[in-house]
C-alpha cells in the first residue's frame, strides 16, 4: 500500500509540475509559425519515462495534456495535442527499450514525431494545403527536441538518483 501511495504522489507531482510548465509557456508569447513551440512540459514527460517508464510518462502526458486544454487552449487543441503526445510518446518508448539514441536523440525525434502527428489531424480536418507547414514543422521539432532533450538529460542524471531512494525507503 504504501508503494502504491508513493507512485500516485510521484505521479501527482509530475503531472503538476508538467502543468506548470504548460502555464508558463502559454505565457510567452507565440512564435509565428502556427504548432511550433518549446514543448516545456515535454521535459517532465521525459524525466517520467526514464525514471517511472513508458505507463507513468502516458499517465503524466495525458493527464497534463487534458488539463492544458480545459484551462489554456480549448478542446479543439485536444485532438492535436493528444495525437502528438500519444504517437511521440509511443515511439520515444519504443527507441528508449532499443537503446539506440541517447535521451537527447529520443527527444529530437519525439519532438519531428509529434509535430507531424499533429501535422497529420491538421491534413485530416483542414485538408492537405497545411502540409506548407512541414518544414517549419520538421524544424521546430527538431529544435525544441534539441533544446528540451538536453535540459532533460541533465535534469533526469540529477533525479535518477533521488527517484531510485524515493522507492527504497
Amino acid at each position: 500500500m504504501q508503494q502504491r501511495n508513493k507512485k500516485i504522489a510521484m505521479y501527482a507531482l509530475l503531472v503538476a509540475l508538467a502543468f506548470i510548465f504548460s502555464y508558463v509557456e502559454a505565457m510567452l508569447p507565440g512564435l509565428q509559425v502556427p504548432g511550433v513551440k518549446l514543448g516545456l512540459a515535454n521535459i517532465v514527460v521525459l524525466m517520467a519515462l526514464e525514471t517511472t517508464g513508458f505507463a507513468g510518462a502516458l499517465i503524466v502526458s495525458l493527464v497534463r495534456v487534458v488539463l492544458s486544454a480545459l484551462i489554456f487552449k480549448g478542446m479543439l487543441s485536444l485532438i492535436y495535442s493528444l495525437a502528438g503526445a500519444i504517437i511521440s510518446l509511443l515511439v520515444m518508448a519504443l527507441l528508449k527499450k532499443l537503446k539506440l539514441f541517447t535521451i537527447v536523440g529520443i527527444s529530437c525525434i519525439g519532438g519531428i514525431i509529434h509535430n507531424m502527428a499533429q501535422l497529420s489531424v491538421a491534413c485530416l480536418m483542414l485538408g492537405r494545403a497545411v502540409t506548407a507547414y512541414l518544414p517549419w514543422l520538421f524544424a521546430g521539432g527538431v529544435l525544441s527536441g534539441l533544446f528540451i532533450g538536453v535540459i532533460g538529460a541533465v535534469i533526469v542524471k540529477r533525479v535518477q538518483k533521488a527517484y531510485s531512494n524515493f522507492y527504497r525507503k
